[in-house]
């Protein structure tokens, strides 16, 4: 089994926006010293749901500044960049850092980013398929040229190429953020792993992996590649002596930042969405992860595996909004959970 940090640099109120980058900076370098396996970092545009605009560009600090630490997007958004040049940076991520870069990424939603990034609805509503299977040649093949509806381009080389890396790994992972059945589907034909989001229950992804194993069988992906595909598990993780004080820890400090975040969300093309209520969605969330004393984190970990099969956890250890409390959550993670499931 493998434990990570999910890092969304998010902006608590009363926070400022370099407060939120430096936590996020700071959980990364803590992961590594406590012994976690990886940091999965997520990428938000004019929100404080989350304060980091590019994934990719935060990976490449925390790279530099680990030696042993996995660090992965959760999730690079597609539709508003262009794969290819999403490739490159995969690519040299992948070369220089020893093969240790996965790259995560995803359809995202309507929101105005598209418009402010010059891809628009299209490329969010049908452009995902082909935007993937663009990204996935680029790291795969050493030149490559396209002719689809959205990207025309000539041959051109691939440089650098992933494939020359000094790795086991032919090129960077790629993870595919799945919420629907037709996501599963598109990830399972590439025989890429899910990463699936905080507020899905063991049953639901269960069922998804499941699924994912169907598609993948049918489009003929090789069994050994199907069996040990290692998908990833959102959730959240507060750790403390008692159950009562790790969802109290997070109940008063959630939902003022799930608030203000998801509100400041503005979709391109006015169209309505509900908002979850940020109490009841942080009570949710408490209820489906790692939240509570050591052993009970431990003990629900590993049940989820037991019940999914997924080996991979992301788990976000900042609800506290708190820097100083966000490194112990961060250490106890390693010292007091980890031993347990290893």
């Amino acid at each position: 089994m493998h434990v990570g940090s999910f890092v969304l640099a998010a902006q608590f109120p009363g926070q400022g926006q370099g407060e939120a980058l430096h936590r996020a900076v700071r959980t990364a370098e803590v992961a590594e010293e406590a012994g976690l396996d990886a940091v999965w970092l997520a990428e938000h545009h004019f929100v404080p749901y989350g304060t980091c605009p590019s994934a990719v560009t935060l990976a490449a600090l925390l790279l530099g500044r680990t030696q042993r630490l996995r660090v992965g997007t959760a999730v690079s958004v597609l539709p508003t960049v262009h794969p290819v040049a999403l490739g490159e940076q995969a690519a040299l991520l992948h070369v220089t850092s020893g093969g240790r870069f996965t790259l995560g990424v995803g359809r995202g939603g309507p929101w105005v980013d598209l418009e402010v990034f010059g891809s628009g609805l299209e490329a969010y509503e049908r452009g995902f398929p082909e935007s993937l299977d663009l990204l996935m040649r680029w790291l795969r093949e050493p030149a490559v040229s396209a002719s689809g509806p959205r990207f025309s381009f000539r041959e051109v080389p691939v440089v650098p190429r992933p494939s020359e890396a000094l790795t086991e790994m032919p090129g960077p992972e790629v993870v595919v953020a799945c919420t629907s059945q037709a996501s599963v589907r598109l990830a399972a034909e590439q025989g890429l792993p899910m990463l699936l989001g905080m507020h899905v229950g063991d049953e639901e992804k269960a069922e998804m992996v499941a699924l994912w194993r169907q598609y993948a069988r049918a489009a003929g992906r090789p069994g050994e590649e199907i069996s040990g595909a290692a998908h990833v598990s959102a959730g959240v993780c507060q750790i403390a002596d008692r159950r009562t004080e790790a969802v109290e820890t997070l109940t008063k400090a959630m939902p003022g930042w799930l608030k203000q975040g998801l509100e400041a969300h503005v979709t391109v093309d006015g169209r309505f969405r509900s908002m979850r209520d940020p109490l009841a969605y942080t009570e949710l969330l408490c209820g489906l992860h790692p939240v509570g004393t050591p052993r009970l984190c431990a003990d629900r970990l590993a049940a989820t595996s037991e019940r999914t099969g997924i080996s991979r956890f992301a788990l976000l250890t900042e609800g506290s909004g708190d820097l100083a409390a966000t490194e112990e959550n961060v250490r106890r993670l390693g010292a007091e959970v980890l031993p347990h499931l290893r």
